[in-house]
């Protein structure tokens, strides 16, 4: 379709006929994403405030529908790159962000920590190493103060606040300590999500990080007590490594209950449907 003929459908988002406004918007989200920039520039053009309503609809349908594409082909994938599992749950909110930009700045932060490495080092000194670099010179730690917000999800809000919520956190420190040659990986706990040092020496033992507690070091017999509290039965999936697809999907579940807490309930539902989307009609776990 010709700009002009996009142009002169814009143009008719200002009709009293509902008929007619349903039938222009069903044409242009038809069109798919490509016509988003035109769409945006029109917004900044148009003086109606009624049709620029209609256009901002119009654009997060389309930013919706190309997300939940994204993400299904993400899932799709035996092994998708982490990061950019983060990055698409990051777009739902911060359509613009660019995958590049965050890949900078996760790499000044692995920098700050290849400074002060020791590759050498016992692995217990490797992590409180890291600790130093994540929680004393950059200053990242746990969003306490506001626990729920929906930012806390969003990888790009996280590196910019520095502040988070378990599971971001763990991202950011185990993507910082795989690039360090580290053999850390999520763990998926109830209610908590942790990290674990899980080398291929059978001489050093496995053992656990809580990075939303600065990096604390605990080990098996600390999940036992833990389990143990919350009175549910032990399974082998709270001690071994998960893989980067239960990340994401923690993630989108986590970012359910956040906007749910604050009482948006139509994002909590669109959030839900991008779960529906990549589990294809299994329990979305909620």
């Amino acid at each position: 379709m010709q700009e002009n003929e996009i142009k002169a459908l814009v143009s008719l988002l200002d009709d009293e006929d509902a008929q007619i406004i349903a039938h222009v918007e069903e044409k242009i989200i038809s069109l798919g994403e490509e016509v988003i920039p035109f769409l945006e520039t029109e917004w900044e053009s148009n003086l109606n405030p009624m049709v620029q309503e209609r256009i901002e609809d119009l654009i997060h349908i389309l930013q919706f529908d190309l997300l939940k594409s994204r993400l299904s082909a993400w899932f799709e994938q035996e092994e998708g790159d982490l990061l950019e599992g983060m990055w698409l749950v990051a777009t739902y909110q911060y359509p613009d962000l660019e995958l590049q930009k965050l890949r900078q700045d996760l790499e000044q932060i692995y920098y700050d920590a290849w400074l002060e490495f020791k590759p050498e080092a016992h692995p217990y000194d490797q992590v409180k190493l890291l600790n130093s670099v994540l929680f004393s010179k950059l200053k990242f730690g746990a969003n306490t103060k506001n626990f729920h917000s929906p930012g806390n999800s969003m990888i790009n809000v996280v590196l910019e606040t520095k502040k988070g919520n378990p599971i971001s956190l763990c991202v950011l420190y185990m993507l910082v300590a795989q690039k360090l040659k580290m053999p850390v990986f999520g763990v998926n706990l109830p209610n908590l999500f942790i990290l674990t040092y899980k080398g291929e020496n059978e001489n050093f033992p496995q053992f656990y990080i809580n990075a939303f507690n600065r990096g604390l070091i605990f080990s098996k017999e600390d999940i036992d007590n833990y389990i143990a509290e919350l009175r549910i039965h032990p399974q082998s999936s709270y001690y071994q490594p998960c893989d980067h697809k239960e990340i994401v999907l923690r993630s989108l579940r986590n970012l359910v209950n956040s906007f749910e807490k604050i009482g948006d309930h139509a994002k909590s539902e669109e959030v839900k449907t991008l779960l529906h989307a990549v589990l294809k009609g299994k329990d979305i776990g909620i």
